[in-house]
């Protein structure tokens, strides 16, 4: 039985987006639909210094309203990525795994692009490589899928894989349980399943009590070893 799951590329998502990579055979990143700005292809959050979260984000050059993902460039002028290293350098005092992690970050990072996709590719395929997950990825835009014509948005996901044709599950987060027309899929053999990831709670050193759920990867690797992290992952159920 082979499961996929199609997302748009986000930079250094949350765990429940990593748990989906980990319980499925193949991951589809999904760029030939309009950018939405204050989303998440471009930025994501961390803690702040002493309290609350603050974003990492990366800059992106001027587009239009209607520009597709797959055509969204970065900002190369500015010295972004030393922004970023520089935010996350308050987690050295506290965080037993702060080099390995900003390890992780440079190798994801170091990729000569301006694709914001193809930047989002790199830095989910080094986390990947550190917690040990098969990333068994691909960029939907340079697939040469040949598709179905799509008449509404919960089609796509069915369209690439009829087109891909040896599907039997897709799996998409929770929060398209109403977006979805299930029977379009049971009809045409392909079981819809809908993953809820239960967050879990983890030491961020803060003190008794106080944690922010729901933080970017980048979080999550600098307060717990891969193998801690492999277990958050299957911390889900399907509904």
């Amino acid at each position: 039985m082979k499961k996929i799951a199609i997302m748009q590329p986000y930079f250094f998502p949350y765990l429940g987006y990593f748990s989906l990579i980990k319980n499925t055979d193949s991951f589809i990143l999904f760029d030939t639909v309009q950018f939405i700005r204050h989303g998440w292809i471009e930025r994501n959050r961390v803690l702040k210094q002493n309290e609350g979260w603050q974003y990492i984000a990366v800059p992106l050059q001027k587009h239009s309203r209607d520009t597709l993902i797959k055509d969204i460039k970065i900002n190369n002028t500015e010295k972004w990525k030393d922004k970023i290293f520089a935010q996350l350098t308050h987690y050295k005092k506290k965080s037993p795994f702060y080099k390995e992690t900003i390890d992780v970050l440079k190798q994801g990072l170091d990729i000569d692009t301006d694709s914001i996709t193809q930047l989002n590719y790199s830095t989910l395929g080094a986390v990947c490589k550190y917690l040990g997950i098969t990333f068994n990825c691909q960029i939907y835009s340079e697939m040469g899928l040949i598709i179905d014509t799509v008449t509404a948005p919960d089609e796509w996901a069915l369209n690439i894989c009829k087109s891909l044709g040896d599907i039997d599950e897709y799996w998409n987060p929770e929060g398209g349980v109403e977006f979805f027309e299930t029977s379009k899929y049971t009809n045409a053999g392909i079981n819809i399943k809908f993953i809820k990831h239960n967050l879990p709670y983890y030491s961020q050193r803060r003190g008794e009590g106080v944690f922010e759920p729901g933080l970017s990867i980048v979080d999550v690797l600098m307060f717990n070893p891969p193998e801690k992290i492999r277990e958050m992952l299957d911390y889900y159920e399907l509904v």
